[in-house]
């Protein structure tokens, strides 16, 4: 049976605050693992817990890893349980949501190696196509910093807006320069987006969401990411000073491995994509 721990929203509205404040209270070299106990890794659901899962339960025995899974539905508590050391790493963000969370929140989680990229769509249960949103129309969009702005280029790339010029990864609505269909934009958290999609005329949503929901990115996106160049690869992170554990470092090396890219493209169908 894998030992999973599923935390609700509910809860970790509680738990996050517990941990913020733990968090504030460590030292940047207070997070040292013991590299004697299982490794806990904190992971959104779908597809980062599902991938550590399949490691756990084909790959990790065989390579001498002890591999717990803790699931969490939120952005915020994974880093915050891994600066102070509830869990040892975690596995559901991108760089650009780590350089910000890292500056706002004083803490110090660091990449070790990137596993897969989910592209961000724009979906809608009212049109088919992008082009046919009419005026006015309403567009739900992830209220953090990067995912917002992540969402308004996906808009951008696809002619629903222009962006100014030097607009980066903090974009906002007031950054547009152009919106001919005078789209508005309803700011929600990422987690919602998808529950969204029948209030609004479309909602720009992230691709482990979509996939929880049971959308196919792949094949129901009005417009989907580009994997090309993309910034956005999904990794394997945990507290500065902790790269080097020897747990860490064979998982790193699982999750970079045949068998889970083999995984990822056979279960998720390009709606995950292998970033090695």
């Amino acid at each position: 049976m894998r030992n999973t721990a599923k935390l609700t929203t509910a809860v970790l509205a509680t738990g996050a605050l517990t941990l913020g404040l733990t968090a504030c209270g460590s030292g940047k070299d207070s997070g040292s693992s013991d590299a004697s106990g299982p490794l806990v890794v904190a992971a959104s659901p779908t597809p980062h817990a599902e991938i550590l899962n399949f490691v756990k339960d084909k790959l990790a025995k065989k390579a001498g890893l002890d591999l717990e899974v803790k699931e969490f539905t939120d952005y915020i508590t994974p880093n915050t349980a891994t600066e102070d050391g509830s869990v040892d790493a975690n596995y559901f963000q991108n760089q650009p949501y780590l350089d910000d969370f890292n500056k706002k929140r004083g803490t110090h989680i660091v990449p070790v190696v990137t596993v897969h990229l989910e592209p961000l769509g724009l979906y809608s249960h009212k049109v088919k196509k992008a082009d046919a949103l009419k005026s006015g129309a309403t567009i739900a969009v992830p209220n953090d910093a990067v995912n917002e702005a992540r969402a308004l280029k996906l808009l951008a790339a696809n002619g629903l807006i222009t962006l100014k010029d030097g607009a980066g990864t903090e974009a906002t609505p007031q950054d547009i320069a152009k919106n001919p269909k005078n789209l508005t934009f309803k700011e929600v958290e990422a987690a919602q987006t998808a529950r969204s999609l029948d209030d609004v005329d479309a909602a720009v949503i992230n691709g482990n969401y979509a996939i929880s929901s049971g959308i196919k990115p792949a094949k129901e996106a009005l417009v989907l990411e580009s994997a090309k160049n993309s910034p956005y690869g999904n990794f394997l992170a945990v507290k500065e000073g902790n790269e080097k554990d020897p747990r860490v470092k064979k998982l790193a090396k699982l999750l970079t491995s045949p068998e889970v890219k083999k995984f990822i493209e056979d279960k998720y169908q390009g709606s995950v994509i292998p970033s090695f």
